[in-house]
């Protein structure tokens, strides 16, 4: 596998960093994670500005523009066969040795990986997690390296193939997937947890919701109860890179799955807008 590391493209093997990047010892990392359709990162933008509002957030300084990370993304994949491919962007604070600092991190390692694109999954089954939902360190969740909770709940789920593990919050609150978005549709509406449980507001989450409002379904964010989930006729989930995924069981609660109609008409529009784009 290649990746980008500051600067170099090298071989996943000859990957190193230092164990005194603060990303390994105090866990000061962020990371986004999108795939190319045609060798052209999906929705780049909006995940670059996420990933730059955590890292002003820890006064971590990206090195990088744009413009510049999009040519390491066609350049990875140009260097495997110009296939699409799964990437992730990840940066930490980088080596400053041990103990905190206050101040400014100017020199962060930056790594671009880029994998195989998995399995196309359009339906999955999903089980209520035990382990409950963290909340962020700070005002809003990012994808930072402070992912010790969603281990836990991987942990409960044998395989993410074929299982999407769904968290409540402490007070009993629907939150998100191990690794989505939740959304589910009662008598044609579609409902997803507010931000205010501390979920990720997932870009493809905007995405679909953005989605939604262009074909005029009413979508209401909310706090809500695992009955009402229960009670819905339709479930799925979004991810950056499996994209809308139906849920066609959770627990012992059956759902219409891929044969659902406001997800296929998702579904369907996302799918016209990725096509329009390679126009």
């Amino acid at each position: 596998m290649w990746c980008f590391k500051d600067g170099e493209f090298v071989r996943a093997e000859d990957l190193c960093i230092s164990p005194f990047d603060h990303g390994y010892l105090y866990g000061l990392g962020f990371f986004e994670t999108f795939r190319t359709y045609d060798g052209e990162p999906f929705l780049f933008a909006e995940h670059m500005q996420r990933m730059r509002a955590a890292l002003a957030t820890y006064r971590i300084q990206l090195p990088y523009t744009d413009v510049e990370l999009k040519e390491v993304i066609r350049e990875l994949t140009a260097k495997s066969n110009g296939e699409d491919g799964y990437f992730r962007l990840n940066v930490s604070a980088g080596d400053e040795g041990l103990g905190l600092q206050a101040r400014t991190y100017e020199n962060p390692t930056v790594i671009i990986f880029r994998k195989e694109l998995p399995p196309v999954c359009r339906e999955k089954s999903a089980v209520w997690l035990d382990t409950i939902r963290s909340q962020p360190e700070q005002a809003i969740r990012f994808k930072s390296h402070h992912y010790a909770n969603n281990i836990l709940a991987r942990q409960e789920v044998p395989s993410l193939k074929d299982l999407e593990g769904f968290y409540v919050t402490e007070k009993g609150n629907v939150a998100e997937g191990i690794t989505s978005n939740i959304f589910w549709v009662t008598n044609g509406r579609i409902y997803t947890p507010s931000l205010e449980t501390g979920i990720l507001n997932g870009i493809t989450r905007q995405f679909v919701m953005e989605l939604a409002r262009s074909l005029e379904i009413p979508l209401i964010e909310g706090l809500y109860r695992k009955e009402d989930v229960e009670q819905a006729d339709e479930c799925f989930v979004t991810t950056s890179i499996q994209e809308i995924v139906a849920i066609r069981k959770l627990d012992a609660k059956e759902f219409k799955g891929c044969d659902g109609e406001v997800y296929k008409q998702l579904y369907e529009a996302y799918q016209k807008r990725i096509e329009g784009l390679r126009l």
